[in-house]
């Protein structure tokens, strides 16, 4: 499964980068202000003041719809989580109704199946934890079969009934953790609009002949702590706001405690 081309970039490294950048483009609009103060008394601040106001409250846009689109994102994360661990468990325990082999062997699948889920997520292996999966699902699947062949009542039915929904809740975590990404247009736009911004920001203090204010500083640092946290949350076991796997965890405790 392919990465984003943006994963390649540390998060700590685009913060710096999307600052330092930011911090030259107001550099270079400032100084382009100055200038044309200097040279050209036709150009006056207070109409530049509201286009420059229009651009800056446009990047504020994006961003905020960017916000809410990767947060929305990274909830449905947190919730298929939670979701596959209730139909695993689910699961789990509708093995005791398969007759054997097939419950044994079904319930020790199983309990490796939440293993790989466990260990892909820490150790952060998602493809190889994601194949081993899928390899697990054929082999329940045709436990299940053999199962069928045995007994066909609905008892047997209501366990596959529950593997078939872990089996989809699989294909959701895929969607949502790994394929559900900001695409990169829109980071292109971010970044864009960004530099347009700081730049319009700085021209404006130039052509007003107003020395560099702190506030730039505090502008550019809070512009790029937004765009901080928004690759924070698109990137899934990634950065400071992973989302919590202890529902599987706690799921795993519970397959591996001793049964009564």
């Amino acid at each position: 499964m392919g990465r984003d081309p943006l994963d390649a970039v540390p998060l700590w490294l685009l913060f710096v980068a999307v600052a330092g950048f930011s911090v030259l483009a107001m550099e270079g609009g400032y100084r382009l202000g100055r200038w044309r103060h200097a040279w050209s008394q036709d150009e006056q601040p207070t109409p530049v003041g509201a286009m420059v106001g229009s651009v800056v409250g446009l990047f504020a846009f994006l961003l905020a719809f960017t916000f809410g689109l990767v947060a929305a994102r990274y909830e449905a994360r947190r919730q298929a989580v939670l979701d596959e661990a209730n139909a695993i468990g689910t699961t789990y325990l509708r093995t005791r109704l398969l007759p054997e082999p097939q419950r044994g062997a079904s319930a020790a699948l199983l309990r490796e199946y939440v293993n790989v889920r466990v260990q892909g997520a820490q150790t952060r292996n998602v493809q190889e934890a994601v194949v081993r999966s899928e390899e697990l699902q054929g082999q329940l699947w045709a436990e299940a079969g053999r199962a069928a062949d045995v007994d066909r009542g609905p008892i047997t039915g209501l366990y596959v009934q529950s593997l078939n929904q872990m089996i989809d809740m699989h294909a959701v975590r895929v969607q949502a953790g790994i394929r559900s990404r900001i695409p990169t247009s829109i980071w292109v736009g971010l970044f864009a609009l960004s530099l347009l911004s700081m730049a319009s920001v700085g021209y404006q203090s130039g052509l007003s002949a107003t020395r560099r204010s702190p506030e730039m500083a505090v502008l550019v640092l809070a512009f790029a702590g937004v765009m901080f946290l928004i690759a924070d949350m698109d990137r899934p076991g990634e950065g400071f706001l992973t989302v919590s796997q202890q529902a599987t965890v706690d799921l795993k405790r519970a397959m591996d405690a001793p049964q009564p």
